[in-house]
């Protein structure tokens, strides 16, 4: 096994060697040390790195697997980038913003607790945009983040520090947020997985924890570490109110889909959805067919009013944060957060309880089929062709269409409203233009299991980041 391959290998098969005495954390650490200080400097993926204080914790997760301190925990050794908007004490949180280029933490936010408990090493910080307020990732303070892939197309947003740091070989786990799609935008642009858990399984950050559409959640290379994440970051905390008690189990291995009944959609009803992302659609319905599922099309009869009632309702809350950020801070935010204070000034109550209305619509047509399904897929993203400094003002040409690059190419902000379904984003291919492709897998309300069920099945067919050949061409 060379360095590139200790890079990506697999969390949860690192701890069987850590625990075999067959390999040290240390190893996989200078590994992906090494990555960062060969491929880094195009992605601009970290806004803090932490290397020496991480080789002091991966030599004590070796005594650790040796039998010292109690023995091993969870994610004993594994290394962890973090979201730049994620609280660890003592380190810096600058929300990709000038206004707050010297903020350091004072306290830890919980999920970050939970994965440092478990025995993650953080590695470094990622990129976000500012305030986490965009699809894509680009500041004044840290300038564009862009895909392993192809740096000059984003890596999404708003976590697409984290997404372009696993995507490259720079971490083995990261940790993300998600309002309308900051997950799974950047595990689909950069090929890795994503999973935005329903509301209340995973512990938020105050005041966006009481906002429904809003969680943490995270990413990975493959779908078992995924698991392994949630496992560990699930469950009641005393400070939020909304956590749910319920503990959540997922296992690492799963038995196959034969039997089961899978749903699907190229474009919900009303995306415009590039050539390669409908063919890597096709060709993951097909390989279910081949696992044994029974596919089929649906026409859920949404239309684009769902865009307009998902963006009403950010405008009306996190774009009025944004108003009041602006307003404090003035020139000094980046000009698209002005572009949202802007819009959200144009919010009112009667378009707030529509996007209520519209959510309840929505549901009465999706319910159904998760009851008779056991899942439903969709493309993650319209398209990959979204330069990375791309400003929600701005088009791009899908099939001859100008779609915009606030919502118009990202299909995730549906189940953001729906916001009690488990929703797991995972790559499906690598297309003739050399960017990756991806699906979103959804189940039924707080049916975590399904979800992983079917992208451990498709995962297991049809491997990724496990060979050069499907790894970005870095260097």
């Amino acid at each position: 096994m060379d360095d590139l391959d200790l890079c990506y290998l697999p969390g949860h098969h690192a701890l069987e060697l850590f625990r075999r005495r067959e390999l040290s954390p240390v190893d996989v650490l200078r590994a992906q040390i090494a990555r960062c200080e060969a491929v880094g400097g195009r992605l601009n993926a970290f806004t803090d790195t932490y290397f020496d204080e991480a080789l002091d914790q991966a030599r004590a997760a070796e005594e650790r697997f040796a039998g010292a301190d109690g023995g091993p925990r969870a994610l004993e050794g594994l290394t962890l980038a973090v979201k730049d908007h994620h609280d660890l004490e003592g380190r810096r949180t600058t929300h990709g913003s000038l206004a707050f280029e010297h903020n350091v933490a004072t306290s830890t936010c919980p999920t970050n607790q939970r994965l440092l408990d478990a025995g993650a090493i953080v590695v470094a910080k990622t990129t976000t945009p500012e305030f986490c307020s965009a699809g894509v990732t680009h500041s004044k303070l840290f300038g564009a983040t862009g895909t392993p892939w192809n740096p000059e197309f984003t890596s999404g947003g708003s976590s697409g520090g984290s997404g372009a740091a696993l995507g490259a070989g720079m971490a083995t786990l990261a940790t993300g947020s998600d309002i309308a799609g900051s997950i799974r935008v950047p595990a689909a642009c950069c090929g890795v997985v994503g999973y935005k858990p329903p509301y209340g399984r995973i512990p938020g950050n105050p005041p966006f924890n009481l906002d429904f559409y809003c969680q943490n959640g995270p990413l990975a290379q493959t779908v078992g570490d995924c698991a392994m994440m949630t496992n560990v970051l699930s469950g009641v905390h005393r400070a939020d109110i909304a956590t749910l008690r319920e503990d959540l189990h997922l296992p690492l291995r799963h038995d196959g889909i034969a039997g089961w009944r899978v749903a699907y959609s190229v474009d919900l009803g009303f995306f415009t959805v590039a050539p390669e992302v409908r063919q890597g659609l096709l060709q993951t319905v097909a390989r279910l067919r081949e696992l044994g599922a029974t596919v089929e099309e649906i026409d859920l009869g949404w239309t684009s009013r769902v865009t307009e009632a998902a963006a009403a309702y950010l405008d009306h809350l996190f774009g009025r944060s944004l108003a009041r950020s602006r307003e404090e801070h003035g020139d000094v935010l980046c000009e698209y957060n002005a572009f949202y204070a802007d819009r959200a000034a144009a919010s009112d109550a009667e378009a707030y309880l529509a996007t209520f209305e519209t959510a309840a619509e929505m549901y009465a047509d999706l319910a159904p089929v998760l009851d008779s399904h056991h899942a439903f897929i969709c493309p993650t993203v319209a398209t990959h062709e979204v330069p990375a400094r791309a400003q929600p003002w701005e088009t791009v040409q899908v099939e001859g269409r100008d779609v915009d690059t606030d919502f118009g190419w990202v299909m995730t902000h549906p189940f953001n409203m729906l916001s009690r379904l488990p929703v797991l984003a995972i790559p499906n291919g690598i297309a003739a233009n050399g960017l990756p492709t991806g699906v979103q897998i959804v189940a039924r309300s707080f049916d975590d299991a399904r979800v992983f069920r079917l992208a451990a099945a498709l995962e297991g067919a049809d491997p990724w980041l496990d060979c050069r050949a499907r790894r970005p061409k870095l260097g």
